[in-house]
């Protein structure tokens, strides 16, 4: 269990990634809001809690790797990266406009502390088992962590991923699923709903936990699980709420991607910040 004084930190942190990520978006006056706010917390733990990286050396061999292969998800990749000085703060504003570094979707060629290049459904999973693959051979002490959307989780290439990382006892790599309910064009359950999922990554060869994806402590146990799990990659059906954070996107069947302006963004924070109460 993390201390009192530690979630306390965490949310602090979780909340102010939440905040740039709304202004990174309204500064572009939309944006893929709903599947960035709900890894945030999860970012907020690998990035300030567990992964080994530096941003004044991000292209360090020995460091840890994350995958964003749900790569719309990249505005909260962003205000992470900032966060950790992997780039000044004055490039967010320019996200997804003409000479941006920020692209609507993570890529590696521009950003300082992007991985792999993300957006194109299925292939960040195959590329961070190829990276695991690469560290284990390379004999380094050092982890790759890939998340991907539930709605991608329909892709085909994602299973061939899965069970090629089984097969290879990758016990370097976690995956985690954001279990948000909610795709492109609705809810995951009335598009191709996903049953059984536990048994499902099981058959793959992998060890398997489902968590609360807001909960720090839960987090906290299930990557030191990970860590000590030997001979097989570990994957976490991650229970998310997409949108979590914007409140005017939560609950709401269209907030894959939705329009904030000036105003929106800032009574959002406002209402943020008074729910918190960090």
């Amino acid at each position: 269990m993390l201390s009192e004084e530690k979630k306390k930190q965490l949310k602090k942190t979780a909340l102010a990634l939440r905040e740039s990520t709304i202004r990174e978006i309204s500064a572009f006056g939309s944006g893929h809001i709903g599947g960035s706010m709900s890894i945030i917390d999860l970012l907020t733990y690998l990035y300030y809690e567990e992964m080994n990286i530096d941003p004044n050396d991000p292209k360090k061999l020995s460091r840890d790797r994350f995958v964003c292969s749900k790569g719309h998800a990249g505005p909260a990749v962003y205000a992470t990266l900032q966060s950790k000085g992997y780039f000044p703060q004055e490039w967010l504003s320019t996200l997804n406009q003409g000479g941006t570094k920020l692209p609507s979707h993570c890529d590696m060629t521009k950003t300082p502390g992007i991985d792999f290049t993300g957006g194109s459904l299925g292939q960040g999973i195959s590329a961070a088992v190829g990276i695991a693959l690469g560290q284990k051979l390379q004999k380094l002490d050092a982890r790759t962590y890939c998340v991907i959307g539930d709605g991608e989780a329909q892709e085909g290439q994602v299973y061939e991923a899965l069970e090629t990382a089984g097969a290879w006892g990758l016990d370097n790599l976690m995956i985690f699923l954001d279990n948000n309910g909610q795709q492109l064009d609705g809810y995951v359950k009335d598009i191709i709903p996903q049953y059984n999922l536990e048994e499902r990554y099981k058959s793959f060869g992998f060890e398997v936990a489902t968590i609360n994806g807001h909960d720090f402590d839960e987090i906290a146990n299930v990557i030191n699980k990970a860590k000590e799990t030997k001979g097989k990659p570990f994957f976490v059906i991650m229970n998310t709420q997409k949108s979590h954070g914007y409140i005017p996107g939560e609950g709401v069947k269209s907030n894959h991607s939705m329009p904030i302006s000036a105003e929106v963004c800032e009574k959002a924070i406002e209402d943020l910040k008074a729910r918190e109460e960090v």
